[in-house]
Formats: C-alpha cells, sequence, structure tokens
C-alpha cells in the first residue's frame, strides 16, 4: 500500500511513524519552511526532520490547487493519503486521487470542535471528555464521515500541551487501526457526522491571553490551563504585566474589586475575579523565565503576607 503523507507540527510526527510502520509512505507534504528564533532562520517542521531521517522524499508546495500539484501527487500513484495538520486546504480535485481517498486525523470528537484548534478550545470550554477520530476527508471544512475514534477523560489540571501529548499519540494508535483493517482488505464504515452539535475551533489568537479579571475564576483558570505553553495567558498583577503558566480557581467572598490581591503567600497569590478568585501559582515576569509565585513574592515584598 502507498501512501503519501501530509503533515506539518509535531502532534502530527507520531501519525507519521504510524503510517509508515503500516505501509510504504511514497513522500511526504510539509509546509516549506519557516523564519524561527532569534536568528530568525529558516527551521524545518517537525514532520519534514522526521521524514528526512528517514530517508521518505519530501514536498513543499505553497498551494495544492495548481495543475503542477496535482501531476506531481499523481506520479506518486498513491493508494491513500494521510493528512494530519497539514495546514493547506485539499482542493476536491486532489481528495480524488488517491484511490482510497483521503484521511485525517482530527483531535476532537466530530462534529465537537471542528477546525484549527481543538485541543485548546475543549479545555478552555470545561469539556469532560476528548479524543480523536479518523475521517474520510470531504471539500468541507472537517465535515467528512468518521471512520473510527477514541475517546479520552481531560484531567481536571490538563494543560493543552499535556493533551496534546496524549492526543497526537491516540491519533497515531487510531491511524494504526485504520491502516491495519485496509491493509486486511477491510474498509473502516465511514459514519456521517450528525447535524446536531456541531462547534468550531477557531485559531489561536495572542489577544485573547489576556485576562479579564471582571469574568469568572473558573473561566480564567481554564482559559490559563488551554494557553499553555502558547500562546500563555497574560495579565495586569499589582501594576506589573505577567504571564501566567499555572493556576486554579478557588471560592472567595465577593465584594473586592476585580483584580485586587486578596492574599499571598505559601500557596500562591489569590486575585478577585468576578466570581470567586484565581490563585496563580506559576508566573513569568517581562523577559524571565517561569518561576514560582513565591519566587515573585520575593522580590515583590509590598505584596507578601506578614
Amino acid at each position: 500500500m502507498r501512501i503519501v503523507f501530509a503533515g506539518t507540527p509535531e502532534f502530527a510526527v507520531p501519525s507519521l511513524r504510524a503510517a509508515c510502520g503500516k505501509a510504504e509512505v511514497v513522500a511526504v507534504y510539509t509546509q516549506p519552511d519557516r523564519p524561527a528564533g532569534r536568528g530568525r532562520g529558516l527551521q524545518a517542521s517537525p514532520v519534514k526532520q522526521e521524514a528526512l531521517a528517514r530517508g521518505i522524499p519530501v514536498l513543499q508546495p505553497q498551494t495544492l490547487k495548481s495543475q503542477v500539484s496535482r501531476d506531481a501527487l499523481r506520479a506518486l500513484k498513491p493508494d491513500l493519503m494521510v493528512v494530519v495538520a497539514y495546514g493547506l486546504l485539499l482542493p476536491q480535485k486532489i481528495l480524488d486521487i488517491p484511490e482510497e481517498g483521503c484521511w485525517n486525523v482530527h483531535a476532537s470528537l466530530l462534529p465537537r470542535w471542528r477546525g484549527a484548534a481543538p485541543i485548546q478550545r475543549a479545555i478552555e470550554a470545561g469539556d469532560a471528555e476528548t479524543g480523536v477520530c479518523l475521517m474520510r476527508m470531504e471539500k468541507g471544512l472537517d465535515t467528512g464521515p468518521v471512520l473510527l475514534s477514541q475517546s479520552l477523560a481531560i484531567g481536571e489540571q490538563e494543560t493543552g500541551g499535556q493533551l496534546h501529548d496524549r492526543l497526537a499519540e491516540l491519533g497515531a494508535q487510531v491511524l494504526a487501526d485504520g491502516l491495519g483493517l485496509l491493509r486486511a482488505g477491510i474498509r473502516p464504515v465511514p459514519r456521517p457526522q450528525p447535524a446536531m452539535g456541531v462547534t468550531y475551533a477557531h485559531k489561536l489568537d495572542k489577544a485573547e491571553a489576556k485576562l479579564d479579571w471582571s469574568q469568572p475564576a473558573a473561566v480564567l483558570a481554564r482559559r490559563v490551563r488551554a494557553f499553555n505553553p502558547w500562546p500563555v495567558a497574560e495579565a495586569v498583577l499589582a501594576g506589573e504585566r505577567l504571564r501566567i503558566h499555572g493556576a486554579v480557581a478557588i471560592d472567595a467572598p465577593a465584594g473586592a474589586a476585580p483584580g485586587t490581591v486578596l492574599a499571598a503567600g505559601r500557596d500562591g497569590i489569590d486575585v478577585a475575579c468576578g466570581e470567586g478568585a484565581l490563585r496563580i501559582r506559576v508566573l513569568q515576569r517581562d523577559g524571565g523565565k517561569a518561576i514560582t509565585a513565591v519566587d515573585w513574592l520575593n522580590a515583590r515584598r509590598d505584596l507578601a503576607a506578614p
């Protein structure tokens, strides 16, 4: 079975490994190299690095809409194309080329959280569970029928980064299961997505990271978790702009103005919110690294409890 794999970020690497274990990956499509780091030098995507280490040819087109792109894919004679967080839209003429179509590994239980940031949006919304779907691709955004799926519970204090890593491995497992069935001559039965329950996981925007103390503490705590490790929640506290890496919601009596420091000590820094309080445990000053609230208080004696 000849597979063409399309993916870009770290999330897709376990799935690429799974594909290599089940079939012949004849080529890898990934996003063009991007400037990264302080020197802004061009950097290959994690998927490209994995492909090169395995000796797999890599293609990095700017678009898949041209006749040249279609001819290049057709020349690979793929039985199947596997797409995992690739970052480019696949036109219908591309989807039609592989004999078995195109499969997509998506990090949510569709139709909930179609779109670009399903992992973070699930945490932000307070979902108790999420999962991975192996979907047969259509032209619409994550609208295709589901072939296989697996769910998992979201931990009470799980961050976006931690859930990302678990779902990446689960996605590889689901893909391996699907490819195993196909190799055995069993095509997974496509299940159309229900019309009810559709939600969209819009792309993360750095502007969203700014915490508004007038919101309930539970909402802010989920946002802190969801936006770790990127874009990382930000807030102004005691006149200083900080990035918040770790925090939990706690009960607090009403009355204090949102943004007021209610307590500061070994347990953290309790900040009044529109409802309850946010206990900040890990934070980061401008130009610094992530530190505990206690370490920050050592530099802010005006806030430390006696």
